[in-house]
């Protein structure tokens, strides 16, 4: 076996064989990392009669139409594979009319569906093979040329009501945005929602979710749902969600209700709606708990063979000796899903324009619902993270799996719709975490290093057009995490296609190290002070994350904590000089002790900015100074954890947070009605 034909197999297969690190150096991908990730793309490279196996496959994929096409309406028409300049073709639109017509001969000879100008999803026939057409728009709904809205960013987990168990929900995700609404607010982005594990409360992470398709539904407030909901009194009102606690508080009431409401009609709706992914998710939520009780294995990966198929005999069985379990998993879901869609319809009702902006997380646990129900769709064996940079000399491994490339083309990008359609079904936006794993992925094999890894192309002109086209359907605004290294040419693919950038105060810095002009800051792109793993502005200023950092041996070395410190105070002073010279400061420096001052300052400074949208998150409304999560850590921060001090329905009412809303609001000036 050659490394040259092990090379050019992975090369075929859109994998990069070659890196580029932080420092300009070029590195060399081992031949283990591509075995292995070649490997979970269901391409075995193990010897020299597997890799010509694995390239005749990759060349019967290219010759084979595939069961979904994409193309950009008002743009040129697509390739059609398999197919000949000549051969007939008859379109099925949307709307039920059809047209017809003949493939055309591209640029390079290839056989071409002309260009189309209806938006939508059609059915294709041609060559005697018939195939869903996404046509997509050239772009996702937009903010109004001239409009310059705001919005507030919440840890939902975080926020209290009367009566929430322990834990943010809905309501109080509900009071929150209807308080923002009458400080013309546009707009309510939230943390992540996410299914995690039932049987497991200690695994609360929110970017490590058992599953993107469903709720985690410790949020759900059944309040929102049913009238005859028991008032609850909260157990433990401190500053840290008690998770299992909370748990089991909230699954025993829910219980309660499931035993009162089984026979509601729009459970049953749901449960019809929601079809088999919602009975998957739940029977796993039921086998994941079973096995959990029983001590037997937590990973469903080393469940006896038959539990680890969920069209097996043997779940089927499982499934009806425990039909109650299961049916309780659905309703939970029903809770979470018709609470979440009711504070939506509250939101807009109380008048924001937009509403709640979801976050869809980069991966899924792959000992998860969605990783056991789904397995065709998954990169099984490598999970995802990055290789090393400046703020991350060893690299980065998230323990999360992905949607395999080949495999996303081969289902029709099933996966893909179904997370990107669960994230906006209530919502009127959402951010993509790690935006660009739309055009690739960093992926580690078991048992590496961060560093052994290896980039994996994606399909990103099929992807653009999806979420294009999903946006203009459901009306929905589109942000993409893209802070970080990116491939060249990244950010303009995203600009074309308006997913907002995001524009973090701490990271808009020039070539100098200066901080910029938010005047000058992207047009396309959500401005905010902060982001959930980074420091609150009272945080950075007083450097809190630098002293936690210390305190648990985040650090190499003395040295580098205090140089760390040494450039953060250089920091300060050139953040206070940038913030004089955008007119949202005055005066002198201020010390550590005066940090609220830098608060009403970088809010002002934000709100200023160029940006389409800013987003102000809660913690610096209320100028806190701990951050949501440290990454890199588990134990030894509360991640995930931290309360806010009052009730969602009065925080922004406090006289402090209302003037500091006031003049965010202020600040944007809003020229145009959304």
């Amino acid at each position: 076996m050659t490394d040259a034909a092990l090379a050019a197999l992975a090369g075929a297969a859109g994998l990069a064989v070659e890196w580029r690190d932080n420092t300009g150096r070029l590195n060399a991908v081992g031949p283990e990392t591509l075995r292995a990730v070649l490997a979970a793309m269901g391409f075995p490279a193990d010897s020299d009669a597997a890799i010509a196996e694995a390239r005749a496959a990759l060349a019967r994929r290219a010759a084979t139409l595939p069961p979904v096409m994409t193309l950009t309406v008002g743009a040129e028409g697509v390739a059609v594979a398999g197919g000949a300049v000549g051969d007939r073709w008859r379109l099925t639109l949307e709307d039920g009319t059809t047209r017809e017509g003949a493939l055309i001969a591209g640029w390079s000879g290839e056989a071409r569906l002309p260009g189309l100008d209806t938006p939508g999803w059609h059915r294709l026939e041609v060559g005697g093979r018939e195939v869903a057409l996404a046509a997509a728009p050239p772009r996702c709904v937009a903010l109004p040329e001239q409009a310059r809205v705001w919005g507030l960013a919440a840890q939902v987990y975080a926020l209290r009501r009367a009566g929430d168990r322990g834990v943010g929900d809905h309501g109080a995700l509900a009071a929150l945005g209807e308080a923002a609404a009458r400080h013309g607010a546009a707009c309510l982005a939230m943390s992540p929602q996410h299914a995690l594990f039932a049987a497991d409360p200690h695994r609360y992470g929110p970017y490590s979710p058992s599953s993107r398709l469903f709720l985690n539904p410790l949020h759900a407030d059944p309040s929102l749902v049913f009238a005859d909901v028991d008032a609850a009194v909260t157990a433990d009102d401190g500053d840290l969600v008690d998770w299992p606690a909370v748990s089991a508080r909230t699954l025993a009431a829910f219980r309660a209700l499931f035993a009162r409401h089984a026979a509601d009609p729009r459970f049953a709706a749901f449960r019809a709606r929601e079809g088999e992914a919602l009975r998957d998710h739940a029977r796993f939520e039921a086998l994941h708990a079973h096995q959990v009780a029983h001590r037997a294995a937590y990973d469903w990966r080393r469940w006896p063979a038959p539990l680890r198929d969920p069209a097996s005999a043997e779940v089927a069985a499982f499934a009806r000796a425990h039909a109650d379990e299961v049916a309780f998993h659905e309703f939970a879901q029903f809770l979470a899903d018709a609470s979440l869609a009711e504070t939506q319809r509250r939101l807009r009702a109380a008048g924001m324009a937009i509403g709640l902006i979801t976050d869809l997380a980069v991966g899924a646990d792959p000992a998860g619902s969605q990783a056991w129900s789904r397995p065709e769709q998954i990169l099984n064996g490598v999970s995802v993270g990055a290789p090393p940079d400046a703020f991350s000399p060893l690299g980065q491994d998230w323990g999360l799996t992905a949607f395999s490339p080949t495999a996303l083309i081969d289902t029709g990008f099933a996966g893909f719709l179904g997370v990107l359609r669960a994230a906006l079904r209530h919502a009127g936006g959402v951010r993509i975490d790690h935006v660009m794993g739309l055009a690739r992925l960093w992926l580690v094999p078991p048992g590496a290093s961060p560093r052994e890894g290896v980039y994996a192309r994606y399909p990103l002109d099929d992807l653009l057009r999806l979420i294009a086209l999903e946006s203009w359907q459901r009306n929905a605004i589109v942000i993409g995490e893209d802070l970080g290294t990116l491939p060249d040419g990244f950010r303009d693919r995203l600009d074309a296609t308006e997913i907002l950038g995001m524009r973090v105060l701490w990271f808009e810095r020039d070539h100098g190290g200066d901080f910029t002009d938010p005047a000058a800051w992207s047009r396309r792109a959500a401005a905010m002070t902060t982001t959930h793993d980074l420091p609150t502005v009272v945080g950075w200023w007083q450097g809190r994350d630098i002293a936690w950092r210390r305190r648990l041996d985040r650090f190499p070395d003395v040295a580098a904590a205090e140089a760390e410190e040494a450039g953060r105070a250089a920091d300060r002073a050139a953040l206070w000089r940038a913030m004089c010279r955008s007119g949202a400061a005055t005066g002198e420096v201020p010390g550590i002790e005066a940090a609220e001052r830098v608060v009403d300052a970088a809010i002002r400074h934000v709100g200023g900015s160029a940006s389409a949208l800013a987003l102000l998150p809660v913690e610096d409304a209320c100028a806190l100074g701990e951050q949501p999560n440290l990454p890199g850590t588990v134990d030894g921060h509360p991640n995930w954890r931290r309360r806010l001090p009052l009730d969602a329905g009065a925080i922004l009412d406090r006289a402090d947070t209302r003037q500091r809303i006031a003049a965010f609001a202020a600040s944007r000036r809003n020229d145009a009605k959304l």
